[in-house]
């Protein structure tokens, strides 16, 4: 495996990691004073976007250290 692949495998990491940070603020944002029905839904709904870019980021994650492996370890 080339070095640009690497390179490619970590920076797709790194964009999934700001992704998964932004959704987790926007998710902060929404825990507001505001104790309305709509709301709660709405801050529901950055919740479940928030677990996805998560699952998103671990994929990507574990995309880059099987390449790791691969290279280091020869598995």
């Amino acid at each position: 495996m080339e070095t640009t692949e690497l390179d490619r495998l970590r920076q797709a990491y790194k964009v999934a990691v700001d992704q998964w940070v932004a959704t987790i603020r926007e998710e902060e944002e929404l825990a507001t004073p505001d104790h309305s029905m709509v709301q709660m839904e709405r801050w529901d709904a950055a919740s479940f976007r928030e677990q996805d870019a998560q699952e998103k980021a671990q994929a990507a994650k574990d995309g880059y250290k099987d390449a790791l492996r691969k290279i280091n370890y020869s598995f």
